[in-house]
């Protein structure tokens, strides 16, 4: 038998269940689902400092187990030093089993690592169903090693999901156990 991540067994076996029966849905397509997750970070320094992008993309394959890719400028920024097709950023896009799986792990180990953690903020939905969480140090996650770390930064994680409000991806993350603020 193939391996199945334990939170996509929990989607399918419990989360479908609890959220036909708080929304009302008839049919089993009409459940919202995770779609993919997405992490990005941007590296401003990286106008001065090349190596700084491969030190990103490196965590952040790291992190997730699947090759992060560097992001590169669509136009020209003066003021910033900045010109069109440099790389400024990295990001990496999880889908499937994967995606389960980092999820399983932000939600066991690398929160739980976070400084003062009560919860993360309901506050980063975008109105159609999407989730925008900002980690504040990459180090919370258990991959990344404290002692080859060169800058402490951050990044943002997106939950895209197929919900049509902010109220479903809600409830549909919160079952899948993401821990939010109690209001």
């Amino acid at each position: 038998m193939a391996y199945t991540p334990r939170l996509k067994e929990e989607y399918k076996s419990r989360v479908i269940s609890a959220l036909k029966e708080e929304f009302g849905y008839t049919n089993v397509m009409q459940v919202p689902k995770l779609e993919k997750i997405v992490l990005s970070r941007g590296v401003g320094a990286a106008v001065s400092d090349k190596k700084l992008i491969d030190y990103a993309v490196d965590e952040l394959t790291k992190i997730t187990g699947q090759k992060a890719v560097s992001t590169i400028s669509k136009k020209d920024v003066a003021s910033f030093k900045l010109r069109k097709g440099m790389p400024i950023g990295a990001k990496v896009t999880l889908r499937g089993e994967r995606m389960y799986e980092f999820l399983d792990r932000l939600i066991t180990s690398a929160l739980p690592r976070v400084r003062d953690f009560g919860g993360i903020k309901a506050t980063g939905f975008d109105g159609r169903g999407n989730y925008n969480l900002g980690v504040l140090e990459q180090i919370i996650f258990p991959e990344i090693d404290i002692d080859k770390v060169n800058k402490i930064s951050g990044m943002d994680i997106t939950f895209v999901t197929t919900a049509k409000t902010d109220k479903e991806a809600k409830s549909l993350l919160a079952e899948l156990g993401l821990p939010f603020k109690k209001n």
